[in-house]
């Protein structure tokens, strides 16, 4: 959701998770009791200076069995604020600024995304297109984006999507997605594929994808330890992201 904190679901990690590490695994707490575990977060020196989001959970799993059949997962968590200042690397980041359906040369129906590189480092890109909302609420893919396509800073080109050549002209509703590293981006638009050659190109929408974590606010500075306390039978803590 926009202008919110909110982490998606599961154990997703991003850069600043992959920095963070904990003292144990899993924490054994007494009925009523409280223990803490140690969070130690290690920046690379070679980390690229801005924020970075994140949340550190603990979880408590209850498992199925013949009582109770549902799974039951209760989790709490702290959010993660990480500043770098200047030094490291230069930032990495990209814009998808249209998409064309096109034909390719043995008729397959295709989609080049132009992307922009709009940072401060060479991009390698890599991702999938989806497509929905078809002729007769038809929806295929994901289908793979070709690889090889490396962007230097400023620097913009096609980055090209082949599709099933059973796949009907549309229109079809497209979401694609790309990343490069860490930096990733998704955007739709509607499109229909020509006949031959090379349709109009089309200004998408871009989606917003979350970048971070949720629960309740804490302010973590570099290379520092933390420590949180947590509540119930045994619960299992996981950087995330």
């Amino acid at each position: 959701m926009r202008n919110t904190f909110s982490a998606p679901p599961g154990q997703v990690r991003n850069e600043l998770a992959s920095w963070i590490s904990l003292d144990r695994p899993s924490i054994d707490v007494a009925p009523g009791g409280k223990e803490v575990a140690q969070v130690k977060i290690t920046v690379p020196p070679a980390a690229s200076r801005g924020e970075r989001y994140g949340v550190v959970w603990a979880e408590s799993v209850a498992e199925p069995d013949t009582t109770n059949p549902v799974r039951v997962i209760n989790r709490v968590g702290i959010r993660v604020y990480l500043d770098i200042g200047n030094g490291g690397d230069p930032p990495s980041d990209f814009q998808i600024e249209n998409l064309t359906p096109k034909r390719g040369t043995d008729g397959s129906p295709e989609v080049a995304a132009l992307v922009r590189n709009t940072g401060e480092r060479t991009l390698d890109m890599s991702g999938t297109l989806s497509l929905s909302d078809g002729p007769s609420g038809l929806q295929t893919g994901p289908f793979p984006a070709d690889l090889g396509v490396t962007l230097l800073p400023g620097a913009a080109a096609p980055v090209i999507v082949t599709l099933d050549p059973q796949v009907p002209a549309g229109p079809w509703k497209a979401r694609l997605t790309l990343m490069s590293g860490m930096v990733k981006r998704a955007v739709t638009a509607t499109i229909t594929f020509p006949v031959t050659g090379t349709g109009p190109p089309v200004t998408p929408d871009q989606d917003y994808l979350p970048m971070a974590g949720l629960i309740a606010g804490l302010v973590v500075l570099p290379a520092t330890a933390l420590g949180f306390m947590v509540r119930r039978r045994r619960r299992s803590a996981s950087p995330e992201g």
